[in-house]
């Protein structure tokens, strides 16, 4: 709440992750949820192993108010990465088959569906319980007749911006969603992003989010696909603590130039709920944009 009345802007604040695994795990989950759950220890730190080889975000989800009997055991690769957006689902008998499947996406059946996973992890913050369990709940019954696949995940990062939500495959985070969600899901449903709560695009740069973010608004180009980063290139720094980036980005009518700016927060505050200890932050700017035209000449 403190970062909402201070306006602390979540934009470029998306985790780097391109690929993900989402393991359903459902009852209580500690502050790690994969090592302090239901989840068979025996695999579990094998399975994170093997994420950290595979440069994989493992992400712990379960259905608003399952039970451990509800489980289906389901668990999903997803790729976010510009141009090849997938994810596929599959269900397993042990955990231990987690170890023995691929996790390229060859197994499973793939999902033409938004998955949207709200952030309800409590025991890492008691924000994304407070805020994210009611969003959970809610955006099943605001999708209405057309059914929104919707999971309570671990951890996303960002707590002080929930309730957090990532959309998969795309890998688009949102932060401070409001009411029952039936905006975020709109604007998915017709293949847009939902401006006003993004943070970013999970496994872009923060300076190709900020960017991205910056021409959304001032083209009002929203599709899920427009505005691919092609180049991120640091600039000279102005100043101790600011950072100055140009990137380009692929447009409907030629490149698209933006140059952004990154700040250090001069002061300091708690940014969880959880936080032992104030700290800073780094905010985004735009500092310019340009239009290159594609046409050539007759």
């Amino acid at each position: 709440m403190q970062a909402l009345l201070r306006g602390d802007s979540p934009v470029a604040t998306a985790p780097p992750a391109r690929r993900w695994l989402l393991v359903e795990q459902p009852g209580p989950w500690g502050r790690d949820a994969l090592l302090e759950s239901r989840f068979d220890r025996r695999v579990a730190s094998r399975l994170a192993a093997r994420a950290r080889e595979l440069d994989i975000r493992i992400q712990m989800i379960r259905r608003a108010g399952d039970r451990l009997s509800d489980s289906g055991r389901h668990w999903a690769v997803a790729d976010t990465t510009p141009g090849r957006e997938t994810i596929s689902w599959s269900t397993r008998e042990s955990d231990v088959e987690l170890l023995q499947r691929p996790w390229d996406g060859s197994v499973g059946t793939p999902s033409q569906q938004p998955t949207y996973l709200v952030c309800t992890h409590g025991a890492h913050d008691v924000c994304c319980a407070v805020r994210g369990r009611p969003l959970a709940r809610s955006m099943p019954l605001a999708a209405g007749p057309e059914a929104a696949d919707v999971w309570e995940t671990s951890h996303l990062g960002g707590d002080r911006f929930a309730a957090n939500v990532v959309v998969l495959p795309w890998g688009f985070v949102y932060g401070q969603v409001p009411d029952d969600g039936a905006a975020l899901i709109s604007a998915h449903r017709a293949g847009q992003v939902a401006l006003p709560w993004l943070r970013g695009r999970t496994g872009l740069a923060p300076a190709a989010q900020a960017a991205q973010h910056h021409a959304r608004r001032e083209l009002g180009l929203l599709g899920v696909h427009d505005l691919t980063p092609r180049q991120v290139r640091l600039l000279p720094a102005p100043a101790p603590g600011v950072e100055r980036f140009d990137v380009v980005l692929t447009g409907p009518d030629g490149d698209v130039a933006v140059s952004v700016e990154s700040r250090l927060s001069t002061e300091s505050h708690r940014l969880t709920c959880a936080a032992p200890h104030p700290g800073h932050w780094r905010t985004w700017h735009p500092l310019s944009l340009r239009v290159t035209s594609s046409a050539t000449p007759g």
